[in-house]
């Protein structure tokens, strides 16, 4: 799909609607590999991929007192005894229905959608999740609309719960082993603080390995190294809704590269975000169908930036009401990515 010229465009494909290429000034910025089954044998990092049925851990991976029962979820968090992204077979590794080419609040977009039928790994409910992905340039910038839809569908429970985001790795200096030279600025200093199994307190506090918000700092060789929810909404228990698209955008993050001149700014309705330097990034080299050899790439040679609700919101009851559905709701988020080069 193009944003008006092949300098400016993006390909998604159906496994995991993911984001293959995001075109910036004809430079992707966005780790990728070059063929599609390269996503199914060589991602276990998630590269570009829609996270779901829920994002990020679930504690003991278990969701209690949920439809007056306890499911047992899948344990795939390394050595951390947690629940992540889903599951062994999350969004990100199932096929969508489309690219569907759509107009979409008057620009150009394409639709995918899954059907997450009830007890895949192990969720309760049968429930249709719809994403949306529009392209435009505006002021010489190219923008990419991003626009997830989930509902529960099915009558097998009364409730369930649901979270989703875009797990895309982006690298503003193409080619570079790391992101190192980066300049990020983000639009929050306080994160959610964590166990040491990195499952939220409930303590929310500045982290210290960073500056205020608002102030940029610069991504060296090895540090700061962070994967953190920075949250923007402290009171996002008690007042986010389920559906966050109606809200004001809020700038999560901007990074930029002075090697490239490229930019790049982040914005979402939804209340945190995980910000991830990569630092236990790895992604193995392959070879295409031609014999090309597609190099193996290392820890920081991407920086994931999440817009979500809390880590353990679906599994810690007094977040729940961020997740949590029933028929006839809607939950809802949207995201702005918005890059250019100067």
């Amino acid at each position: 799909m193009s944003a008006t010229s092949p300098d400016s465009a993006f390909t998604f494909l159906s496994q995991g609607a993911l984001i293959q290429e995001f075109k910036v000034a004809g430079r992707n910025i966005v780790q990728s590999f070059p063929e599609a089954k390269f996503y199914k044998s060589h991602n276990d990092v998630y590269l570009g991929e829609t996270i779901g049925r829920t994002t990020n851990r679930v504690k003991g991976a278990e969701l209690k007192n949920l439809n007056g029962r306890s499911y047992k979820l899948a344990v795939n968090d390394g050595d951390n005894p947690n629940s992540l992204h889903g599951g062994l077979r999350g969004w990100g590794k199932k096929d969508f229905e489309g690219p569907k080419p759509v107009n979409r609040n008057g620009k150009e977009g394409v639709q995918f959608r899954y059907v997450s039928q009830d007890g895949e790994e192990n969720y309760p409910g049968t429930v249709e999740c719809l994403v949306w992905y529009t392209a435009s340039v505006e002021h010489g910038r190219t923008i990419l609309e991003v626009e997830y839809q989930v509902e529960l569908v099915g009558d097998e429970c009364e409730e369930t719960v649901v979270g989703v985001t875009n797990h895309s790795y982006f690298q503003l200096n193409p080619g570079a082993a790391t992101t190192e030279g980066t300049i990020v600025t983000l639009g929050t200093d306080e994160h959610l603080v964590l166990d040491k199994h990195q499952i939220p307190t409930g303590e929310i506090a500045k982290l210290p390995t960073i500056p205020a918000a608002g102030k940029p700092f610069t991504l060296g060789a090895s540090g700061p190294a962070i994967d953190d929810c920075l949250v923007m909404d402290k009171a996002a228990p008690d007042s986010c809704p389920l559906d966050t698209r109606s809200l004001p955008l809020r700038t999560v993050a901007t990074i930029s590269h002075p090697n490239t001149g490229l930019h790049l700014e982040i914005q979402s309705s939804e209340p945190a975000f995980q910000f991830y330097t990569g630092d236990g990034l790895y992604i193995p080299e392959a070879e295409t169908d031609k014999g090309v050899r597609i190099p193996s790439r290392g820890k920081r040679s991407g920086i994931a930036i999440e817009p979500s609700r809390y880590v353990d919101c679906a599994g810690r009851e007094e977040w729940r009401g961020m997740c949590k559905i029933r028929k006839g709701q809607l939950w809802g988020a949207r995201s702005l990515y918005r890059a250019w080069k100067e």
